[in-house]
């Protein structure tokens, strides 16, 4: 099933796995409908949001449709038991090509956030990347926490904010059609069962260049990467 903004990738015992296009909040936010509203008249059902993508973000997110289900998949997502696998384009080469960005986020200016270098309660990112072509980089990216702009803030740290970050990217000539940030894979054990959701991205000119879309396809599983470290 595919409608305006989102379609179904496939459906679990008591939650969907969809697909979100950028551009789509996941909550309505004022007369706009937003995505839990738009399925539940599609499907004629109640669903309940377990977890949550930005607005500009596209990608995989789960809804139950049990309220058990619920239950049981948000507290997986809180207790950290959810793999999550995203990937980014940036225009800027990073400090670093991979590794570790962590540290505690605090609030800066008109609703940003910025890292700082205590680590009282530290949001943590693992990420890899690649040069695809002079100009253009790819981040694979593997939030061991989960807050608000996490992955925006982490590669605004690394010299490398994503492109078409409105908040992040400072604003330039030829400003590109979307925030290249695209939520790829989930994995989790439900009740001793494993899920394996994944899908690339399939909206925006960059993440289309042949080059980046090869570049993915050669990765192959993220989880199978060569993650540097642990966790």
């Amino acid at each position: 099933m595919s409608q305006a903004g989102w379609r179904l990738v496939e459906s679990g015992p008591g939650f969907l796995v969809v697909h979100k296009a950028p551009g789509l909040d996941v909550h309505d936010r004022g007369p706009e409908p937003g995505l839990c509203t738009l399925v539940r008249e599609a499907l004629g059902r109640p669903v309940w949001p377990v977890h949550r993508l930005d607005k500009d973000t596209s990608g995989l997110l789960l809804l139950a449709v049990e309220r058990e289900a619920a239950a049981d998949l948000a507290a997986l997502f809180r207790n950290r038991m959810v793999e999550k696998y995203y990937v980014a384009l940036a225009d800027q080469a990073p400090t670093r090509k991979q590794g570790l960005v962590q540290g505690d986020m605090v609030r800066s200016r008109r609703g940003s956030w910025k890292l700082t270098r205590t680590l009282y309660n530290p949001a943590r990112t693992r990420f890899m990347s690649w040069s695809v072509r002079p100009g253009l980089r790819l981040f694979v990216l593997k939030p061991l926490t989960g807050r608000t702009h996490q992955l925006r803030v982490a590669l605004k740290s690394l010299g490398a904010p994503i492109l078409g970050d409105g908040i992040y990217h400072p604003r330039v000539p030829d400003w590109p059609d979307r925030m290249y940030l695209h939520a790829h894979t989930l994995r989790f054990d439900l009740n001793g069962c494993m899920f394996r959701y994944s899908c690339p991205p399939a909206q925006g000119v960059h993440f289309l260049e042949p080059r980046v879309a090869a570049a993915l396809h050669a990765l192959g599983p993220p989880e199978d990467l060569p993650w540097p470290g642990r966790g």
